[in-house]
């Protein structure tokens, strides 16, 4: 009875010891491995195994500078393309982390492009989004191609902001400014406390 009494314990305690190993080494693989290289892991397992809702596009009708018929959450309505860095991205009206990984979100609290007023636009700091975007110079030339028509634009400033800053990307409606915005440093991964914006006046055409 003693001798498998005896048993009982030391094989209790080798089962302590192996969980404890081996949560040992689940928490030494996390931290060579580190945090950011894991959400690179999940953003990019999201990217194979999560799709965009469908759902019905309407199509926009610009009447003076007043959009009639908004576009539905989460369609695409316009391509964003900047030819001096060899940008062009599909934008979604909306921003959510489904739209985000499609392309570039268009806040859902700004302007559409000829309404006269802040167009704001935001995109991942990826490789295949706008990792290119810092590379682009006051002067370069922005096109908006809408399902409703061409806008274009001009870039008269960049800046590096802080996330919180929300009065350096202002919502107003006195004259049409793109604001264009992505994760700073550029090559961050994960979560990151500033912006890189850059802002574009529309050139009349």
């Amino acid at each position: 009875m003693k001798k498998n009494f005896l048993k009982v314990i030391k094989a209790a305690i080798i089962s302590l010891i192996v969980a404890f190993l081996f949560v040992f080494m689940i928490c030494f693989t996390l931290k060579k491995v580190g945090k950011e290289k894991i959400d690179m892991a999940i953003y990019l397992l999201n990217i194979i195994t999560v799709n965009q809702n469908q759902v019905e596009e309407i199509q926009p009708v610009l009447n003076g500078n007043v959009l009639v018929n908004y576009p539905t959450f989460g369609t695409k309505y316009a391509t964003l393309k900047i030819e001096s860095i060899n940008l062009e991205l599909p934008v979604y009206y909306g921003a959510n982390y489904t739209i985000l990984k499609s392309g570039i979100a268009h806040d859902d609290t700004s302007f559409f492009p000829g309404e006269g007023g802040s167009i704001i636009l935001a995109g991942h700091n990826f490789k295949t989004f706008l990792a290119n975007l810092p590379q682009a110079e006051i002067g370069d030339k922005i096109e908006l191609n809408t399902n409703y028509g061409t806008f274009n634009y001009e870039i008269y400033d960049t800046k590096v902001v802080n996330e919180t800053d929300t009065e350096k990307v202002p919502i107003q409606n006195e004259k049409e400014i793109l604001m264009i915005y992505t994760c700073w440093p550029i090559n961050t991964i994960g979560h990151a406390s500033q912006r890189y914006v850059v802002y574009a006046n529309k050139v009349e055409e």
